[in-house]
């Protein structure tokens, strides 16, 4: 058994309105209500994609506090229009996962929204290893899963696609750690996630 499992993919955004607008337009359905993230200053929305997975639209919540330390997902550092910026994966053996995981992967923080409950490793400067083209870590707590909570409109991830400088590297980190089925690591200048979608009316690249 795989010490990963893919859990759910995020999509950046300067604000919350912004990256709805985005993601709304692009895949043609509306996101469902997420939350606030108190402790980390941010907010969501969410979409199911199918059993034990989904999408997140993220950003920093105006109204919130300064966290006092770096934000998830390298977000204090975000600019630019919407897009996907990180996946997460999810674990039942989380100090087996850190062990594995290359220099920088961060440190567990207990986390609560609502009666969601879970642990999530961020890094100390904000950004996950190989640009955040690693997965962020994340162990949920009970059975329930955010995904079992929305609804689902039959959209699906049909493949994730890494590209960064160090593909064969990044390769090397999650072979022992993930079955890469649905994941094709690339060569290329810059890291950069795409996530082909499966919807009613056709496949859709985030």
């Amino acid at each position: 058994m795989p010490v990963l499992q893919p859990d759910h993919l995020a999509v950046c955004a300067e604000t919350l309105a912004e990256g709805v607008t985005y993601v709304e337009d692009l895949l043609q359905v509306p996101l469902a209500a997420g939350g606030e993230h108190v402790f980390m200053g941010t907010h969501n929305r969410l979409l199911s994609l199918g059993p034990g997975f989904y999408l997140e639209v993220i950003a920093i919540n105006p109204d919130s506090a300064d966290p006092g330390r770096a934000r998830w997902f390298d977000m204090d550092r975000f600019s630019g229009p919407p897009r996907l910026t990180n996946w997460i994966c999810r674990t039942q053996e989380l100090d087996l996962a850190l062990q594995m995981s290359p220099a920088g992967i961060g440190v567990p923080i207990p986390a609560a929204r609502g009666d969601l409950r879970w642990t999530m490793v961020v890094p100390e400067d904000g950004q996950l290893p190989f640009d955040g083209a690693f997965p962020a870590l994340i162990e949920w707590e009970g059975k329930t899963h955010p995904a079992d909570l929305l609804p689902d409109r039959g959209y699906r991830l049909s493949m994730l696609k890494i590209e960064h400088p160090e593909a064969v590297g990044l390769r090397q980190a999650l072979q022992p750690m993930l079955e890469m089925s649905d994941i094709e690591i690339h060569a290329a200048a810059e890291k950069r996630l795409i996530a082909a979608i499966e919807t009613p009316t056709g496949l859709r690249y985030l």
